[in-house]
């Protein structure tokens, strides 16, 4: 279980700010405690989509998940290793019911959460926050940004001032992107 107190959120239409996080991120049964941390109270919880998976439906003593995922206070976090291909259907019908989504860098070099945040924009329509959670390095925030983060937990020894600044290094890009089309080089000739 992790919580910490600001995150970096750039929405598609703003800024870079910093902004309060009231969310907590439960990393499942293996790393004890329960997704209903009596710590916690009533706060927002982000619970991992494997776990979701089993136990949204098919456990009638979990009606405080549904209950608490209808009021905004669930949301999931993606593995790297989770297919969301694969889980398409399952994607489909919860969706509606998750106020946030996270993608889980275990390590900086493990891109495969990029891959994911980028499949919830583009295939599965998510028009919601996608938060980037776990191995989070400055390094990460601008290519996050272009898949379709917007929202980063920053790992605890990143400098905020210089996240904050990463967002406006380049004024050119020659790619497409989540958040807007490539820029016409003609334009600055």
């Amino acid at each position: 279980m992790s919580k910490k107190d600001q995150i970096l959120v750039f929405p598609k239409e703003g800024i870079p700010t910093l902004v309060s996080n009231d969310w907590h991120i439960w990393y499942g049964e293996q790393k004890g405690g329960t997704w209903t941390n009596p710590e916690w109270g009533a706060q927002k919880t982000l619970v991992p989509f494997s776990w979701w998976c089993i136990h949204s439906d098919s456990h009638p003593e979990d009606t405080e998940l549904m209950s608490r995922a209808q009021q905004g206070q669930i949301g999931v976090w993606f593995a790297a290793d989770d297919d969301v291909l694969q889980h398409a259907d399952m994607i489909q019908v919860s969706k509606s019911l998750w106020s946030v989504v996270a993608v889980h860098f275990p390590i900086f070099r493990d891109g495969r959460s990029f891959s994911t945040a980028a499949l919830l924009r583009d295939r599965f329509t998510w028009h919601g926050e996608i938060r980037a959670i776990g191995d989070v390095l400055i390094d990460q925030l601008l290519q996050g940004a272009r898949v379709g983060l917007d929202a980063f937990d920053l790992r605890s020894d990143q400098d905020i001032e210089t996240a904050l600044r990463q967002f406006d290094l380049f004024s050119v890009t020659t790619q497409n992107s989540w958040r807007s089309k490539r820029t016409l080089l003609a334009s600055y000739a």
